[in-house]
């Protein structure tokens, strides 16, 4: 029996001995498994995600590089200033050709030139003036960097009012309904039939009137803009968001806030809002791009920034006289450039984290 039980002992030890390497090496591997999986956070994923578009990089250093041009670029390239003009006198032929009949029935070609010396207006791209000057003698390439300062600054600033406004109302809306899910649906619905366009040009024209009489300078009808635009472009993210928090709500996590007594604003603002964060971003992203295009609308019609101020849109507003249109591309081309670019840069990377972000995407 001692012999029999030994002889078990020594094959007991030798198949620990064979089977202990391998479940080393496979706790080793399942160690560093778990290792990289831990790794692998959502932030991280959404990441991996949208670096491997190629329009999301595009965008993103497009948005980048319009930062530094408009925040930086004043700072380096600092020859001139936004509203500073070029009075260096230089002179100008105006050549003005006539034909008259004399008393003897001939034609006569007149040919007129006068030397008239005046301001660097109108002037062509050179080394002084890198995208030359406007008909008020101000620097193009200079306005261009302060004009894009003030098209994004209106984008970010009023994209952020609308959020809070839209995220503060239609959390409400969808955590409560009833009564109070109707009237403030309905206040929605009012601002979504209003005709905006008419009731910029009155606001415009009574901010024309303020100006005249010096009520308001026009340095700062951008806050007015800004405010006018916010007030008129909520409601989309408050139908959103409201939508996003009435599916939310009945889940089990926002029932066991319930339970634990937790208050009502910190079950709205805590838990549920953090949730319609993705959504919320997205929208954010691509709202960018919709609010510098409108703001450079409003410009070009006279109702945003005004001369000598730069914005894009005003930039371009001067395309309105044909003689610029045909034979001073550098006046408003550049701008209009600037504007697309912008635009598509937000759209790209608006597109990238709503794929980035989308729960069911497996790529």
């Amino acid at each position: 029996m001692s012999n029999e039980m030994k002889n078990k002992d020594e094959l007991l030890e030798e198949k620990v001995q064979t089977e202990t390497p391998k479940d080393q090496s496979a706790k080793v591997e399942k160690d560093e498994y778990e290792e990289t999986y831990k790794q692998m956070s959502p932030f991280k994923l959404i990441l991996r995600r949208f670096f491997r578009s190629k329009l999301s990089v595009v965008g993103l250093c497009i948005i980048v590089f319009l930062f530094l041009f408009a925040f930086l670029g004043p700072v380096v390239y600092n020859k001139w200033g936004e509203t500073e003009v070029d009075r260096t006198q230089v002179a100008k032929i105006y050549t003005e050709e006539k034909t008259i009949i004399n008393e003897y029935g001939e034609e006569i070609t007149i040919i007129q030139e006068i030397e008239i010396f005046d301001d660097n207006l109108k002037a062509y791209p050179s080394k002084d003036h890198l995208l030359g000057t406007d008909e008020k003698g101000m620097d193009i390439f200079v306005r261009l960097m302060y004009g894009g300062r003030i098209s994004l600054t209106i984008g970010f600033i009023v994209v952020i009012l609308e959020t809070i406004l839209g995220v503060l109302l239609g959390g409400i809306s969808g955590y409560f309904g009833g009564k109070v899910d109707q009237v403030i649906m309905r206040i929605v619905d009012v601002f979504n039939c209003i005709p905006m366009l008419p009731i910029l040009l009155i606001a415009s024209a009574v901010l024309d009137a303020f100006s005249i009489a010096e009520i308001i300078d026009n340095s700062d009808r951008i806050y007015f803009l800004m405010l006018i635009i916010t007030v008129f472009g909520w409601s989309g993210c408050a139908r959103m968001v409201r939508g996003q928090i009435l599916s939310l709500r009945e889940q089990e996590f926002i029932v066991a806030t319930e339970v634990m007594g937790i208050p009502t604003w910190r079950r709205i603002f805590v838990h549920l809002i953090p949730n319609v964060m993705p959504q919320l971003i997205v929208n954010m992203t691509l709202g960018l791009g919709s609010i510098i295009l409108y703001e450079s609308t409003l410009s070009y019609l006279g109702l945003g920034v005004q001369i000598p101020y730069a914005a894009w849109g005003t930039m371009i507003s001067s395309s309105k006289n044909p003689e610029i249109l045909s034979n001073y591309m550098n006046m408003w081309l550049p701008a209009g450039i600037l504007i697309v670019l912008a635009v598509l840069g937000f759209n790209f990377v608006g597109d990238g984290l709503r794929d980035a972000m989308d729960p069911k995407s497996k790529k």
